[in-house]
């Protein structure tokens, strides 16, 4: 037998004299599979779709390879019944392909009266980290679908701490399949660049309690963090606004240009240092901001605001608010930093109040609310100052509905203080998107005023029935777990019902590698 490339070892252990000339050429075609490079290119593509069949979803497709969606339901249905191996897997490495190799055979060594040649092409699949990490995604995405066909009020899978249950879900079943499918597979990259206070710090006792109680949490071990960003889902920018304009903001000024330039700054070195930016331009890293200026700051970075995951509580559709990739981030005003005697209020035969309201004037939906409202009517109590001696959270344990209007941006953290005193939340706002409203059904703990509507506010309240508004009492504190803080977080709690948020915004994002 001919050496080929001088290496007779590398054949030897395979032939045997009863060999056939044409099996000799495959398993010399695989041997030469081992000797040769692999070139490689990137590409990425991805695609929002409805993986909880919410109302919350749109349509919105970017692709640089296009697929139908029939194909896409065949790779998610092969992917749940042969699922590829675990994305803890250490083989990365990409796939290969062996290009046409011209291989002549000697006819005397091989026992053939005449030379055989051949030009083959064998393609040896070999799936990337990234292609392992989709294939698992692609079964959980079935896997969802398939629950969300169960359309009981009570999800049928176990749980030792808590199962989902109710009309405060718009399906149950489907919720729960997601929430263990996170607790699973869910991985987050934090990029450690950046120094506080503005980076990786946050403010904990304030309006913005929640952007900074959030970034604390990811900066713990907690469940969803690696340090292995070959692993993670997603990617953490952990800048705050809040610190960028109590740092670089010249008050007064209007002039937001500072700001803009540290995010550009700090995206920059992101993507010149790691890869993971510039393979799904943005699409699979998120931000966070619970400032007004949240939107804003990430205009600075054209992919962070169209492409990139944004965690807001300023969710405006007005405003570029993209609801199926955005996240509507809730807004929890700790003026001690706890939640320790904000839980809890009167039964609903002593709250004597039907509606309650105080704050400042903030905004025209707060200007119309004063001017319709404020200190004409016992029944419907409005107040831009409370009298004195009164205490705010006792005002509202004592009320039945508490108003909660928008102020200059659509945001107001008086909707989670109204589910934290067991009063139901009238939400007064236009175009806003309440928080984790592809799981939770508003409506049906939750009223929901427009803006026109308020000067027939109580028209409206008093044409609840005693028995519906008993129901949707029950169902305020039903869902109050799922708003309140804790530390360290404990599971369905608001900081892993944001993280859940991020992971359907994941679920509906896919990212390929491409090799040529």
């Amino acid at each position: 037998m001919k050496p080929l490339n001088n290496k007779p070892s590398l054949f030897s252990p395979f032939w045997s004299p009863s060999t056939s000339s044409s099996s000799v050429l495959i398993l010399v075609l695989v041997a030469l599979i081992c000797t040769l490079g692999v070139t490689s290119s990137f590409s990425w593509s991805w695609r929002v779709g409805n993986v909880l069949g919410t109302d919350y979803s749109s349509s919105l497709a970017f692709s640089t390879k296009a697929r139908s969606s029939s194909q896409v339901v065949r790779e998610e249905a092969a992917a749940e019944a042969h699922p590829i191996v675990s994305p803890s897997s250490n083989d990365s490495e990409p796939n290969e392909t062996v290009e046409k190799q011209e291989v002549v055979l000697n006819d005397k060594e091989f026992g053939e009266i005449n030379a055989t040649s051949a030009s083959e092409t064998i393609s040896i699949k070999r799936y990337s980290r990234l292609e392992k990490l989709e294939a698992s995604l692609a079964g959980v995405r079935a896997s969802i679908r398939e629950a969300a066909r169960v359309r009981n009020l009570t999800s049928t899978h176990e749980d030792p701490d808590y199962v989902p249950q109710g009309p405060i879900y718009r399906n149950a079943n489907a919720f729960h399949r997601s929430y263990l499918e996170m607790e699973r597979l869910f991985k987050i990259y934090v990029y450690q660049e950046g120094d506080p206070p503005i980076f990786h710090n946050g403010p904990c006792k304030s309006i913005y309690s929640t952007e900074g109680r959030f970034i604390h949490e990811m900066e713990m071990d907690n469940t969803y963090r690696t340090t292995n960003p070959d692993e993670a889902l997603v990617y953490f920018l952990p800048f705050s606004v809040v610190m960028l304009v109590q740092y670089l903001y010249v008050a007064e000024s209007h002039d937001t240009e500072s700001i803009g330039r540290a995010v550009v700054d700090y995206v920059n070195v992101i993507s010149d240092k790691h890869p993971f930016w510039n393979r799904s331009l943005g699409a699979d890293h998120f931000m966070l901001s619970c400032h007004d200026w949240g939107p804003r700051t990430s205009s600075y970075v054209p992919q962070l605001y169209h492409k990139s995951i944004r965690v807001l509580c300023n969710a405006n559709t007005s405003e570029g608010f993209n609801p199926s990739k955005d996240v509507s981030f809730p807004e929890i005003h700790l003026r001690t930093g706890e939640t320790k005697g904000l839980l809890g209020g009167l039964s609903p035969s002593r709250r004597s109040i039907l509606a309650f309201f105080a704050g400042r004037l903030h905004g025209h939906i707060r200007y119309l609310l004063l001017n319709e409202w404020k200190e004409k009517d016992q029944d419907v109590q409005v107040y831009d100052q409370l009298p004195h001696g009164v205490a705010y959270e006792s005002m509202l344990k004592q009320s039945k509905f508490c108003l909660c209007p928008s102020g200059y941006e659509v945001a107001s953290p008086r909707i989670v203080e109204a589910i934290y005193a067991e009063c139901v939340p009238v939400l007064i706002s236009d175009n806003y998107v309440p928080p984790f409203s592809d799981v939770l059904d508003w409506k049906s703990f939750s009223v929901q005023v427009q803006v026109k509507d308020i000067p027939n506010i109580k028209t409206i309240l008093m044409g609840i029935s005693q028995s519906q508004y008993l129901r949707m009492h029950r169902r305020v504190k039903l869902v109050q777990r799922h708003f309140v803080l804790n530390g360290p977080s404990k599971r369905y709690d608001v900081f892993n019902m944001i993280v859940h948020s991020i992971w359907l915004r994941r679920l509906n994002i896919r990212i390929e590698d491409q090799v040529k």
